[in-house]
């Protein structure tokens, strides 16, 4: 069985495996409508596969239905309630086509940025959580190939998802190497220490994990259709983002047989 600091390093490089999507807006902020309808699309697509088969399966597995739907609905509605708690102004993404922007719209565009990468990232930092208590109790029960093939899963998810905040951070005016780093520890930080916490707590851990899953998977959901779906549609890319969303969905379902998470 692997010990405790083995599962936290696992566990830390598949939660910073966020930063990766990061990477991108470190050479560029001139990104198209086109190329971030598809990429938001897909990243949606992803993690609404990471909420089924990595938070809500396996939260069915080891609860009752009722506390994995409680925590579905606690989340989704705390994923609502603190959108209203912040900035809440729609304009869309604006790529390097957009211009003619008043300094009004500007600073509104700011605003409606900033809320979209804090909803993102809060929610890719509370779903980073369960998925941290589930690797901790994989290697804590022995099943270290599961461990391994669930970290794999959750770090090829986080990708994407790192992307998704990136974006709309430096459209807020957030310097690149800062993005870089807010979304690296959105995933490194929670997922090491729930790990930490699953392993060394397992059994109490273990009756808690349906609830923490159902609800992180709620946010992630909350987020997928209040904000990624609406701000990847509106542009003419709408077929694009659509396809891509399927295509990121897929994807979760070939990792999800392939290394039967």
């Amino acid at each position: 069985m692997a010990s405790l600091p083995e599962v936290v390093g696992i566990a830390l490089l598949a939660g910073a495996a966020t930063g990766l999507g990061a990477v991108p807006t470190l050479f560029t902020d001139r990104i198209s409508h086109r190329t971030y309808d598809g990429a938001l699309g897909l990243a949606a697509g992803i993690m609404f596969g990471a909420a089924v088969f990595a938070l809500i399966v396996p939260g069915l597995e080891l609860g009752s239905l009722w506390s994995v739907l409680a925590g579905l609905l606690a989340g989704g509605v705390g994923l609502l309630a603190a959108n209203k708690l912040l900035p809440h102004i729609h304009l869309g993404f604006r790529g390097p086509e957009s211009h003619g922007m008043t300094d009004d719209e500007t600073i509104l565009q700011a605003a409606d940025n900033w809320r979209q990468a804090v909803l993102i990232g809060g929610s890719i930092t509370l779903h980073n959580v369960p998925e941290g208590l589930a690797i901790g109790i994989a290697f804590a029960s022995g099943l270290d190939e599961v461990g391994v093939a669930l970290a794999l899963a959750i770090a090829v998810q986080n990708v994407p998802d790192g992307f998704a905040m990136a974006v709309p951070a430096t459209k807020a005016g957030v310097s690149r190497w800062r993005t870089l780093a807010y979304t690296t520890i959105s995933g490194g930080i929670p997922e090491p220490i729930a790990a930490a916490a699953g392993f060394a707590l397992v059994s109490v851990v273990t009756d808690v994990f349906p609830f923490a899953a159902g609800f992180a998977a709620g946010t992630m959901m909350a987020v997928i259709f209040r904000e990624m779906i609406p701000s990847s549609h509106g542009h003419g890319y709408a077929d694009l983002a659509t396809l891509s969303f399927v295509s990121g969905f897929g994807v979760m379902l070939v990792v999800d047989v392939a290394l039967a998470v």
